[in-house]
């Protein structure tokens, strides 16, 4: 089953399908449905190889003997034709880069096998349901700001420095402490960059983080090769009004824009918006995902 991406023109079956899920029954001659609801996915990890557990699991991609019935925006109710048991796969789904319109079955988690019983005009609910990463997937970097020291260099053009939060601060997304950069009017810049240049590999490369911000945050590739040096921007935050954040963010089309380049580091900047007297940006639980 290939992970696969859609853009708004597929929404529009996803939009067909939760049409469907409002009729008890199929007119004219088709059969009745049965139903299956999923009410939520969540991934368990091992800390210490994956780190975090944060997710943002938003869609449920599901296949029933192999065959795709649809993406659905969790929670959800959608019709299956099918009676007795069979083999379901429900594969987690993201919403890539952020955007609710580019949504993908996220290939770095590993699809939830059921065997379901489907009973015809009823309801079968798999309630809260389970992922954990692939077994293929390759951690290049992971970065929870928990040791003595981090995997962030403050790059030449910032004028402030990354820090990490006290023990017990609010602003801490998870643990003991993140990565916080304050900005204000006289140093208005902020740059930080993985202290790794990673080399780039021929498959898909995502970045997974938390984040909470004030002051919108742009995160981009460092790309560098024999005698080359590019700075992509890839996405924009935006301020998340206090709350915390999971994005995932597709490297791959940055990493292959370009020939002469083998290798790249990510960064994280942006200059303190107008009308703030003080940018604060926090970010944890950083990871560059790849496939071995």
């Amino acid at each position: 089953m290939p992970g696969t991406r859609y853009t708004i023109g597929f929404s529009f079956f996803i939009l067909g399908m939760i049409i469907l899920t409002s009729c008890e029954k199929f007119k004219g001659s088709q059969e009745v449905p049965a139903y299956l609801k999923i009410d939520s996915i969540y991934i368990t990890t091992d800390y210490s190889t994956q780190g975090s557990a944060s997710q943002n699991i938003t869609d449920a991609w599901v296949y029933v003997d192999g065959q795709l019935i649809g993406a659905f925006e969790m929670p959800c109710k959608f019709p299956v034709l099918q009676s007795g048991i069979h083999k379901v796969a429900v594969m987690a789904g993201i919403k890539v880069n952020g955007i609710s319109s580019t949504r993908a079955a996220y290939n770095f988690y590993t699809p939830i096998n059921l065997n379901v019983k489907f009973g015809i005009d009823s309801v079968t609910s798999l309630k809260t349901i389970h992922t954990t990463y692939s077994t293929s997937a390759n951690f290049l970097w992971r970065e929870d700001f928990e040791g003595t020291s981090i995997s962030l260099d403050t790059t030449t053009r910032s004028t402030v420095p990354v820090k990490t939060t006290a023990e017990g601060s609010p602003l801490t997304i998870e643990g003991i402490h993140s990565a916080i950069i304050l900005t204000d009017s006289t140093n208005d810049f902020a740059e930080v960059q993985s202290h790794v240049n990673f080399p780039i590999p021929l498959s898909e490369v995502y970045l997974e983080l938390n984040y909470n911000i004030n002051t919108i945050l742009t995160v981009g590739v460092i790309l560098t090769g024999y005698s080359s040096y590019l700075q992509m921007p890839v996405v924009n935050l935006n301020v998340t009004n206090g709350k915390v954040k999971k994005i995932y963010i597709d490297l791959t089309p940055a990493l292959n824009a370009t020939t002469g380049i083998d290798h790249f580091r990510v960064y994280f900047g942006g200059f303190l918006d107008t009308g703030l007297t003080q940018g604060v940006m926090v970010i944890d639980n950083v990871k560059i995902v790849t496939s071995k």
